[in-house]
Formats: structure tokens, sequence, C-alpha cells
């Protein structure tokens, strides 16, 4: 929407607050949700957290690299809308994908996801393995 749009919306006199209101809520739900996080560091361990309420369990799908962990789910809407009008819909099929970058490598072992409530939490083990090496100058 731009400055135009809502100019027109805020100054056309039958509109009240709400409609306002409704229109810019509207507006906003089309945009793609980033599932709110929670990254917390430990001394052998990463614990990341995710709320993705009503995703299901089978589309997650949690990858990780040396360095990074990509978590992407779905939510699907199962209700049969067909037989059905509906008053009011703000229940969406929706797609989450968040990507965490962390500074030490991961144990890809040792990695746990476990989905409740509408959030998913991993705990990522860091690898214990230093690579340091010692180079010898020459003349």
């Amino acid at each position: 929407m731009n400055s135009k749009e809502l100019r027109t919306m805020l100054t056309v006199p039958y509109q009240t607050a709400f409609s306002v209101l409704d229109r810019l809520e509207q507006q906003f739900s089309t945009f793609s949700s980033i599932p709110a996080a929670e990254v917390l560091d430990t001394k052998d361990n990463y614990l990341v957290r995710l709320e993705i309420p009503g995703a299901d369990k089978d589309t997650i799908d949690v990858k990780a690299t040396e360095r990074s962990l990509t978590i992407t789910a779905d939510r699907k809407n199962t209700t049969d809308v067909k037989k059905m009008t509906p008053l009011i819909s703000e229940i969406k099929e929706e797609s989450w994908k968040r990507t965490f970058t962390f500074v030490n490598a991961l144990n890809k072992d040792n990695l746990k996801a476990i989905y409740k409530d509408g959030v998913l939490e991993i705990t990522a083990g860091k690898a214990q393995t230093h690579t340091a090496v010692k180079v010898k100058v020459e003349n």
C-alpha cells in the first residue's frame, strides 16, 4: 500500500477507524511471516526455539550444515470450505523458513528436534574438534 492509498483511506468520510484498521490488517496479512525465534548458547549446545503454530509435523524439515541450521515448515488449511460459507477466515495456509548461522561448528550427529504445542525446539551440540594447525615458516 502506498502513501496515496493510505491518505485516501484516511480521508474518505464514511470510513470508520475500524474499517481502516481492517484494511491495514488485510494488507499486512498478505506478507510472508517469519516465525518468532529464540536462540540460546550453552557450554556444549545451541538451543533454538521457533514458534510455528499449527504446522503439520510431517512438513517440518531441519537441515544442518557445518555452521548453520535451516528450518522449514508448512501449515495447511484442513477445513473443507466447499461445503461451508466462511464468515471470518483469518487462518491461512502458511510456509515458514528460517536459517541460523553459528560461530562454533555443529555436531551434526548430536541434533535433536521436538515439536510440541506449536513450538519447535532444536538442540544442536557444538563440535568438540578444533582444526588448528601449526605452519612451519621457511626462509
